[in-house]
């Protein structure tokens, strides 16, 4: 032990990884493991719209408010996640493909929704495209993106 340390006080040798999941921070001796690939949060809810408008459509919920009730969510919420198939087709298979890893969205559900008001497909696509993007692309200029 060293005598300098007081007591009380661990020392530990070696190394130590930060570890990250949601808020919470901690240490640990262990390497972390690969990233977890999973959907991204707004291609679940993009799919559970689609899941919602059909079964609205087949007469299995009688409207939106009952399906916010059952879910346990506001009437509001549930016209933002219905809203999200108001967006063009292409658009929207690019969204279910999208995957976050630990946390880290790609882009948030926010985004799309103003993308959604739109009422034109074009128009909707002009918007989306930055989005589509990676971060890399949407900091440098268009004449820096082919420079060599």
């Amino acid at each position: 032990m060293n005598p300098t340390t007081t007591p009380g006080t661990q020392v530990v040798a070696g190394e130590l990884h930060r570890i990250r999941r949601g808020r919470e921070k901690r240490f640990s001796a262990e390497a972390p493991s690969e990233p977890c690939r999973r959907p991204a949060r707004v291609a679940v809810t993009l799919a559970l719209a689609h899941t919602i408008q059909r079964a609205i459509d087949r007469g299995e919920i009688r409207d939106q408010a009952e399906a916010a009730r059952g879910l346990g969510v506001t009437r509001a919420r549930m016209t933002q996640m219905l809203d999200l198939t108001l967006l063009a087709p292409d658009l929207q298979e690019a969204i279910l493909f999208r995957t976050s890893s630990d946390s880290r969205e790609s882009f948030h559900e926010r985004a799309v929704r103003t993308v959604s008001q739109l009422r034109s497909w074009a128009e909707q696509r002009g918007v989306f495209a930055p989005l589509r993007a990676s971060p890399l692309e949407r900091i440098l200029p268009r004449s820096q993106e082919n420079a060599p």
